[in-house]
């Protein structure tokens, strides 16, 4: 609980309309996209600018009150969830672009700035902003960054972390820190910009980013390859990247995926196939058209029953939204969607979705696939009911062998969507102990009180998500 005393010094910074610890707000602010994990924090509290975000953490350091930093609770590991109280921070007033740099091709953002706002702003002036969550449309850049969020984009283009170059931190202990900068070289001391990308909160509060743009590509193809087997679309991804060929995006459905997707987005896909490939290329006409004909040529050499391209921007566009919208579909099933990434070797992905599928039949449990195939990165999809205790158990079990198939084939057990609640009691499994014993380290020196987001990245006894309350 936070004292009236604490409560009146923190109002003094924000003012009472910045300020509540109502029952509505702090339900409001008790979950993020984790299903069945909730928890109540002590107040909701939206400071102003960065000496406001700093003064807030002094205070709770100073009285040992967890800070919990939230975005626009997109988050699917449970990061933003306040399982030990305290504040959540919000940024709804530092939400603002604070320059443009197209001299030196970079944008500065505030920690609440809509990711699409980032990419629609840039784009407007002829550059690019390549990371593409699929929360794009509604999650806020400051919680990209402390995910180090990928996208369909991250093959060719690479994820958040490849593209912040300097960020305004608050520290634990109030203090203000600023790492990078515009620069296209930089290797004075430790890398701290990259310590903070990924780091889920719990080593200070962004309030900045400058981050780099790259010219916007000259044009850009989309394709469709359908298969009747998952070994040959596999097959096909290994062969493709192969052949030094880099698509923009290289996507993967199964049946069961694709069967949701259309009958969700309803844009004519092919239900009957037992895998697709959704292939994007970009860069100078003569590159793309050339790039096209060889990925057509492997896809067809690897089994691909038919290979569509996209024959005008609209339909291209179509295909992409109609990927980017396999969570919503899949969330139509059953009141409860487990959504998970494990990440493996591309030369791994069809062992790795044949074992998710034995695992699936194991478990009696609907498992859907999907996700970015180019780079490893696959998306097991469970539609569930939190409700049935017993089914949670089988999943709860499923989702555990998953995670260590994917360490068994070189992988990793999120390539994306973070550690949080849920994966911290796996995370021995990819770093092993002396791994964990760096990583606290970091944290205590840092975090000597773990207020910054306490709870996550390090494992609990349960392997369980639970429904906590206060």
């Amino acid at each position: 609980m936070i004292s009236n005393n604490v409560k009146e010094k923190l109002v003094a910074i924000v003012t009472k309309e910045n300020f509540d610890d109502s029952k509505i707000e702090r339900l409001s602010y008790s979950y993020d996209s984790t299903p069945n994990l909730q928890a109540l924090p002590d107040a909701v509290i939206s400071p102003r600018n960065t000496k406001e975000v700093s003064e807030i953490v002094k205070i709770c350091n100073e009285h040992k009150i967890p800070i919990v930093p939230r975005g626009s609770g997109t988050n699917l590991c449970g990061g933003t969830c306040p399982t030990e109280g305290g504040l959540v921070l919000l940024f709804k007033h530092m939400n603002k672009i604070l320059e443009l740099d197209e001299e030196n091709l970079t944008i500065t953002v505030q920690p609440g700035v809509i990711t699409i706002e980032i990419a629609n702003a840039v784009e407007s002036k002829g550059l690019f902003y390549p990371p593409d969550p699929g929360s794009m449309r509604v999650s806020a850049i400051a919680g990209n960054i402390s995910e180090n969020s990928g996208g369909l984009r991250g093959l060719k283009y690479g994820v958040t972390r490849d593209y912040v170059i300097g960020l305004e931190v608050v520290l634990p202990n109030g203090d203000i820190m600023r790492t990078g900068g515009k620069l296209a070289k930089d290797v004075a001391g430790y890398d701290l910009t990259r310590l903070m990308v990924g780091s889920e909160g719990t080593l200070g509060v962004i309030t900045e980013a400058t981050l780099k743009l790259i010219p916007m590509p000259e044009t850009k193809k989309t394709m469709l390859a359908l298969y009747e087997d998952l070994e040959s679309a596999a097959r096909s991804v290994s062969k493709i990247i192969a052949n030094k060929i880099i698509p923009i995006t290289l996507e993967f459905l199964d049946q069961p995926t694709l069967k949701v997707v259309e009958d969700y987005a309803q844009i004519g896909l092919p239900t009957d196939a037992k895998a697709v490939l959704l292939i994007e290329q970009d860069g100078t006409l003569e590159v793309v058209n050339r790039d096209l004909e060889k990925i057509i040529e492997v896809c067809k050499q690897e089994g691909a029953v038919s290979v569509q391209v996209a024959q005008s921007k609209e339909e291209a566009e179509k295909l992409t939204t109609a990927r980017r919208t396999a969570l919503s579909a899949l969330a139509r099933l059953k009141p409860t969607t487990i959504l998970e990434d494990a990440t493996v070797p591309r030369s791994e992905i069809a062992r790795m979705v044949s074992a998710i599928n034995e695992i699936a039949l194991k478990y009696k449990l609907d498992i859907c696939t999907f996700g970015h195939a180019g780079d490893g990165n696959l998306h097991p999809t469970c539609p569930t009911d939190s409700r049935n205790h017993e089914e949670m158990e089988k999943v709860e079990m499923a989702f555990a062998e998953i995670f260590e198939k994917a360490i068994e084939f070189g992988g990793t057990i999120t390539g994306e969507h973070g550690v949080g609640v849920v994966k911290a009691p796996y995370l021995e499994l990819k770093l092993g102990k002396e791994g964990i014993a760096v990583m606290k380290a970091i944290k205590q020196a840092l975090d000597p009180n773990n207020i910054m987001n306490p709870g996550k990245v390090f494992a609990k006894d349960s392997r369980k998500r639970v429904v906590v309350s206060k």
